[in-house]
């Protein structure tokens, strides 16, 4: 868990107090859009990914922009970007229509973007990442005490208070996201596309990225907020665009709809995700840790699996929870513990033992740890099932043929008929990671964050596949950064803090609130 479950109840709080900017400028003063799109179309080979999109972006206000993965929320921000070419439809900026938009002629006009990955450098302090480009310098040589001076001004001109001789390896994701955010206002960014910018943050974390939103916009910056969290859009969004199927359904201030109504214009239909009513778990432990210990991070932690059943660890932000991949899945040794699948034992710190041993890790970071991004999308369908039977040759046509299956299965789906895998949207992407894995046939399985970064929809068709996981009698670890998902699908929670374990409940026997509390050491509200 992050400590980002108590979005509800700031959002709430967020929605009463804020000022609405449905009209920047004086009063009786109609506004001047800074950026406006009309009839923008991109067409992908035989795909059509927007047809005839409007938007309209003013100084001052927060547009969130909405749709599922694939709606094609992705390619509009590449064309504001400059990264691709409308086929038709124009582009103006202060009332200029942009011929040709180029990536660094859209820096020019101040159209900026911070992408759900970052990217800083990690080896560089806070204060160079600031100024990278445009380092002050004297006959050569960089001019420290100007840079430092000047990166200040930049940080502390937002309300950021975060030092500057320090490296951006060294910061948390939030503060990182600040960073990256500072440097594109100080290069004169004033339209900026925020992409996921709380993803797997915690609460704190995800206030103050909040926050800084909001003093953007109170500067006068037009701020284009991507989110599937729909509470938090509602908490911070002046005005919606909805786009569904790559059509513009719904675009309107924030204040004329409610969350029920924004996920039917996102989706076209309710959706809802409930618990579901499984096969009591068998009475054999599938997977056990014991006695697990990793310096700090971990500390003397017992779980048990049964059968059939799912049990989660929620736990603050960075803590014992998210040092789980690494140690189950082999890449890391532990100081001590024990680990058994099925009553069989398997050594840490060998990756081959542990999928010998039947567990399949699944990883929160599905760009970094869990996907090949050059490979088709087939290809990394059965990258593990393949490497798992040694199969090391195979014909395009039958590697099709057997992914095919998995394809309907899983519910993936694709613009173009096999395509990298990197182009696909990030709920298709999540359960292409999660089919590469779980087709395999596993004894016990660790998810980490199995719905982060996806929409809605795609939310409620993995909480469905893990359901369906645990029915076939597989044993399920979950690590979670969602209270709400926790409590949709775990059977018994596992709650730590500081390392250790504080706690174990029967989620039918504690509400959503008590499991915050318990986790963040208060008491429920």
């Amino acid at each position: 868990m992050t400590a980002r479950t108590d979005r509800d109840t700031e959002a709430g709080a967020a929605v009463t107090a804020r000022t609405p900017t449905t009209a920047p400028g004086d009063a009786g003063t109609a506004p001047r859009p800074v950026l406006r799109v009309r009839g923008v179309t991109k067409r992908f080979g035989g795909a059509s990914a927007l047809t005839d999109v409007d938007l309209d972006l003013y100084p001052g206000e927060v547009h969130a922009l909405m749709g599922m993965n694939g709606a094609g929320k992705s390619t509009l921000v590449q064309i504001l970007s400059g990264v691709h070419q409308a086929d038709s439809g124009t582009v103006e900026v202060d009332g200029h229509t942009q011929h040709g938009l180029t990536v660094r002629r859209a820096r020019r006009l101040g159209i900026a973007s911070v992408p759900q990955r970052r990217e800083l450098a990690m080896g560089l302090t806070v204060a160079e990442n600031v100024l990278l480009g445009d380092l002050p310098t004297r006959r050569g040589a960089v001019r420290w005490r100007k840079l430092k001076s000047e990166a200040e001004q930049a940080l502390s001109g937002l309300g950021i208070d975060i030092d500057g001789e320090r490296t951006a390896g060294s910061l948390t994701v939030a503060e990182q996201t600040m960073v990256e955010v500072a440097r594109e206002v100080r290069r004169g960014g004033r339209i900026l596309i925020l992409d996921e910018p709380t993803a797997c943050l915690g609460a704190e974390a995800a206030q103050r990225i909040r926050r800084l939103v909001r003093t953007l916009r109170d500067e006068g910056v037009a701020v284009v907020y991507i989110s599937h969290y729909i509470d938090e859009v509602m908490a911070v969004a002046d005005r919606l665009t909805v786009l569904r199927d790559g059509v513009v359904v719904h675009s309107a201030p924030a204040a004329e709809l409610d969350p029920d109504a924004l996920v039917r214009a996102m989706v076209g239909r309710d959706v809802v995700s409930r618990r579901s009513e499984r096969p009591a778990p068998r009475d054999g432990v599938g997977l056990a840790v014991r006695s697990l210990s990793d310096g700090r991070a971990v500390r003397g932690l017992d779980v048990q699996v049964r059968r059939g059943e799912i049990v989660a660890v929620l736990g603050p932000a960075g803590d014992a929870q998210s040092r789980l991949f690494d140690l189950l899945s082999g890449r890391r040794r532990p100081d001590t513990g024990e680990l058994l699948v099925d009553g069989s034992p398997v050594p840490f710190g060998r990756v081959r033992a542990s999928l010998a041993g039947g567990l399949r890790c699944v990883t929160g970071d599905r760009r970094a740890l869990g996907l090949v991004p050059a490979l088709s999308l087939d290809e990394n369908l059965m990258l593990a099932g393949d490497r798992l039977a040694r199969r090391r040759l195979h014909r395009r046509g039958e590697l099709a043929r057997r992914a095919r299956p998995l394809r309907r299965s899983y519910g993936v789906v694709s613009l173009a008929g096999n395509p990298p895998v990197s182009a696909l949207s990030g709920g298709n992407q999540q359960k292409v990671l999660l089919a590469k894995w779980l087709q395999t046939e596993p004894a016990a399985c660790f998810l980490e964050d199995p719905t982060n970064g996806v929409d809605i929809a795609a939310m409620a068709d993995i909480h469905a596949l893990l359901d369906g996981l645990a029915a076939r009698g597989t044993a399920v670890l979950l690590a979670s950064s969602s209270a709400e998902e926790v409590m949709r699908l775990a059977d018994r929670v596992v709650v730590v803090r500081a390392g250790r374990v504080v706690a174990e409940h029967d989620v039918t026997a504690i509400t959503r609130d008590e499991l915050v509390a318990t986790a963040l050491g208060g008491r429920p509200q």
